[in-house]
């Protein structure tokens, strides 16, 4: 595999780094994972579009186009591969680091804010009109926010198609789309076969196999896609030193844990599984001078809905979760040229700063202690239908964290009081197009909310991968991903917790 030099000065690896044409086509001759998901090209002859790393046979320059975002390509009249499957790449990490509009919107699409709100609802939260949205979208991204979230609809379409029983027309309305007829328009536009034909093919080969011996009871499966080295230990300890009880659990030897939850969605609840055992490759990373690269891999995951509507959400808040989206080969690159860090790096390639599946509840567990979190789950939470092994609760909603603060409560707990009735009244806005800097100055103004937390919660509950800490140094060579730099210090101090997960009730979320 050829090497060429991607990166911008410094290190910061983006879209712009790649944006000259020649240099994206030497991605593609090489099929360099690493490009997976930042942009993708098609091929005027066959009429379809490709990730980077596709197998198939180079094209020839002259017939390619580059597109930044597959949901651009289906609007241009192309299909997706059904080779490499270009719509099941990791997401963009551009859009989880950028704070502007667009980052916002495309973080709001991805959590499938227009398939429940519509442009409309999109443009409200972004406090831009639906025309000014749609002209930023399409300008920098290829795509306006329906053709984003139509793509998004067949991709979640095709899962559900490959990897349940569910009757294709309770597949069309679970993935979002508004009639049946719509649902077969656009699966047959996407990937040239109507839904009946894609479910046929999958039952010819083994993923059907696989489909057919899974029992109703287990669950979705999902292939939650990663780029580069992951370092799923890390992860998976820090999951189980937070865990809740009631509403987490992690089991099982170390390396071949499972971590458990339940969710809160918006049409109903859910329970995840996600397994710590790779699912896909694990060869180690090797150096960026090589011009090799690790090929990247995926978590297994399966997930229980109360309503199938809920899926792309989830999977969504999953993956912020995990931090499956991001950049390992940027965040290493500028990490491992400082001195202090470069140890680190190099034993820990593809360390991740996990996110929260659920932001308000994070930002709540992050005030009052994983105790007293116990103890609200316990007295406030909702609780399941169905107990699933330990999980018996999802974790209260502001609103009814508010409730119970008022009156006594409030005057025994007044951050948490201020802290839920901001977040039930809209004051703080944590979801996934919350302004962070905003957000940030709301959380510092509330009554017992010290700038350390506040930290943490914009690290977490809001995704910044550039957070320091207040009144540590932290030097300005680490921008933009000071998170991933605490995150290196923090996991070589941390002890592993024991192999059943159990941990300290009095760990402190970071």
């Amino acid at each position: 595999m050829s090497d060429f030099r991607r990166s911008r000065p410094g290190g910061r690896r983006t879209l712009e780094g790649v944006s000259d044409e020649d240099t994206r086509y030497e991605a593609v001759r090489s099929r360099d994972a690493r490009f997976d998901g930042e942009f993708f090209f098609a091929v005027a002859t066959t009429g379809i579009y490709c990730r980077p790393s596709c197998p198939a046979v180079t094209p020839k320059r002259h017939n390619v186009r580059f597109y930044p975002t597959s949901a651009a390509a289906q609007s241009a009249g192309f299909r997706a591969c059904r080779r490499c499957r270009p719509d099941a790449v990791p997401g963009s990490a551009a859009w989880d680091v950028r704070a502007d509009v667009v980052g916002r919107a495309m973080r709001l699409i991805k959590d499938g804010v227009v398939d429940r709100e519509g442009v409309g609802g999109l443009a409200l939260r972004l406090g831009y009109s639906a025309r000014q949205v749609q002209r930023q979208l399409t300008a920098e991204v290829g795509a306006g926010p329906v053709a984003l979230a139509r793509a998004q609809r067949a991709h979640t379409a095709l899962v559900l198609l490959r990897s349940t029983a569910m009757p294709v027309t309770e597949i069309a309305f679970a993935a979002g789309f508004a009639s049946v007829r719509q649902f077969n328009d656009t699966v047959k536009e996407v990937y040239a076969a109507t839904p009946r034909e894609l479910r046929a093919a999958t039952s010819r080969g083994t993923a059907a196999a696989r489909r057919a011996s899974i029992p109703a009871s287990a669950g979705i499966p999902l292939h939650l896609a990663h780029r580069g080295p992951y370092q799923a230990a890390a992860v998976f300890d820090l999951l189980a030193r937070e865990a809740i009880p009631g509403i987490e659990e992690v089991d099982g030897p170390r390396g071949r844990r499972t971590y458990r939850r339940t969710l809160r969605l918006p049409y109903g609840t859910a329970v995840v599984a996600v397994d710590e055992r790779p699912g896909g490759a694990t060869a180690p990373a090797r150096g960026r001078a090589s011009g090799a690269a690790h090929p990247g891999g995926r978590l297994d995951a399966r997930l229980h809905l109360t309503d199938p509507r809920d899926l792309t959400t989830a999977v969504q808040r999953l993956r912020r979760l995990f931090d499956l989206d991001a950049d390992p080969y940027a965040v290493d690159e500028r990490l491992g040229a400082d001195p202090r860090l470069a140890p680190l790096v190099a034993a820990r390639p593809g360390l991740r700063s996990p996110g929260a599946a659920d932001p308000e509840e994070f930002a709540v567990r992050a005030l009052v202690g994983r105790t007293e979190a116990e103890r609200l789950v316990q007295r406030h939470g909702k609780v399941l239908d169905c107990p699933y092994g330990t999980l018996t609760h999802v974790f209260p909603e502001p609103s009814a964290l508010a409730d119970a603060m008022t009156g006594d409560g409030a005057a025994s707990h007044p951050a948490l009081a201020a802290l839920t009735t901001a977040l039930a009244d809209g004051t703080l806005r944590l979801d996934a197009g919350a302004d962070r800097d905003e957000a940030h100055e709301v959380l510092l103004a509330l009554p017992g909310m010290d700038p350390g937390t506040a930290a943490i919660i914009r690290t977490r509950a809001l995704g910044d991968p550039d957070v320091a800490s207040p009144g540590e140094e932290v030097p300005d060579a680490w921008r933009p991903w000071r998170s991933y730099a605490l995150r290196h210090l923090r996991t070589t101090a941390e002890p592993a917790p024991s192999s059943r997960g159990e941990a300290p009730s009095s760990h402190a979320l970071s």
